[in-house]
């Protein structure tokens, strides 16, 4: 996937207009964007609008294997509103694509079928390579041309974890079924929230993550990263905290590095305070202050694991957020080759 640009709309000359919808077990987002293909095969991409609804589609899914009713109607309002959008810019094409929660649950087809009827568009319930591969290719898409290679690109979500590894293309990828709700209810359910994450919850988390990540180095050679890159809302969040934001402000967020030091005090924040104050910050979206601490031990692992297994080569002392992700792989996914 070549390179893309933000580009003002009245430099497109044949741009598609397309809308990305990602529905994750936490969060449904779309991106309306008109895209183009030059000669070259260099692809640039105008957003017409970006929103997140957090939604809690995969709400107890890792306990009863099924979606609860109101979580469906809940992200199937999301999808009205979604739907109203779409008409009123005219888009080309749509492309659906929903990820762990629904490969997860037994009903899913519930909630395919409200989808279908809403958007008239078949819903994907993708594998997890390929919502890896979508990740990997939305945040390559805008990592800067300099950063050293091969980037292993991070997305922590609600019920999955995927983790990519490549140069230009996807090289090593896996998805583990590790994320930031899914951990919640696995280990902190039981936890005070007038409290931060009680020590030995936090412990069994970790070894439990742990467990997973020595499953991915069987798949994923972390001792070859070059760049570690996180996407996603965990990620973004984590770094909105370590840059002292008072509000969400992408621009500031996209392409922040942050030594492992800084992000670490960032990662212990959201583990160690109680989520009242979590929820009372300016760039936490509501919905996300009592998952975002499952998600910020998920990243410190990872990062833990990078660092030790780049040590000999001297490698790895830091990471970048990326503000583009599989959404933006999949409004790019809708422009032929």
């Amino acid at each position: 996937m070549s390179a893309v640009t933000m580009t003002e709309p009245e430099q497109l000359r044949h741009p598609r207009r397309v809308a990305a919808i990602d529905c994750g077990t936490n969060s449904i987002r779309l991106l309306i964007a008109d895209v183009e293909r030059d000669d070259t095969g260099s692809v640039r991409m105008w957003d017409i609008t970006r929103l997140m609804r957090i939604v809690r589609l995969g709400y107890n899914v890792d306990k009863t294997g099924r979606l609860d009713p109101d979580a469906i109607e809940r992200t199937l309002e999301a999808v009205r509103e979604y739907a109203e959008l779409i008409k009123r810019h005219n888009v080309d094409s749509v492309r659906f694509v929903a990820t762990s929660a629904s490969r997860d649950a037994q009903n899913r087809d519930v909630f395919v079928d409200g989808v279908r009827e809403l958007l008239n568009v078949e819903p994907e319930v993708v594998p997890g390579e390929e919502e890896a591969a979508l990740s990997f290719a939305g945040a390559m898409s805008a990592l800067d041309s300099q950063a050293r290679r091969p980037a292993l690109v991070v997305d922590i979500g609600g019920g999955s974890t995927e983790l990519v590894i490549g140069t230009t293309g996807v090289e090593q990828a896996i998805s583990l079924n590790m994320g930031s709700v899914r951990v919640t209810e696995r280990f902190f359910a039981h936890c005070d929230s007038e409290q931060g994450i009680d020590p030995q919850a936090e412990a069994e988390a970790t070894r439990w993550i742990d467990e997973q990540l020595d499953r991915a180095a069987s798949v994923i050679d972390f001792g070859a990263v070059g760049t570690l890159v996180g996407v996603a809302g965990t990620v973004t969040t984590i770094a909105a905290q370590a840059l002292g934001l008072d509000r969400y402000m992408p621009e500031r967020i996209h392409g922040a590095v942050f030594t492992m030091d800084e992000g670490e005090r960032a990662i212990r924040f959201m583990i160690d305070q109680p989520v009242k104050v979590k929820a009372a910050l300016g760039f936490m979206p509501k919905g996300r202050e009592d998952v975002i601490a499952a998600g910020a031990l998920i990243w410190s692992r990872i990062c833990a694991r990078v660092v030790a297994c780049t040590r000999p080569l001297g490698t790895i002392d830091r990471w970048v957020t990326s503000e583009h992700d599989i959404l933006d792989g999949i409004a790019l996914s809708q422009v032929k080759e």
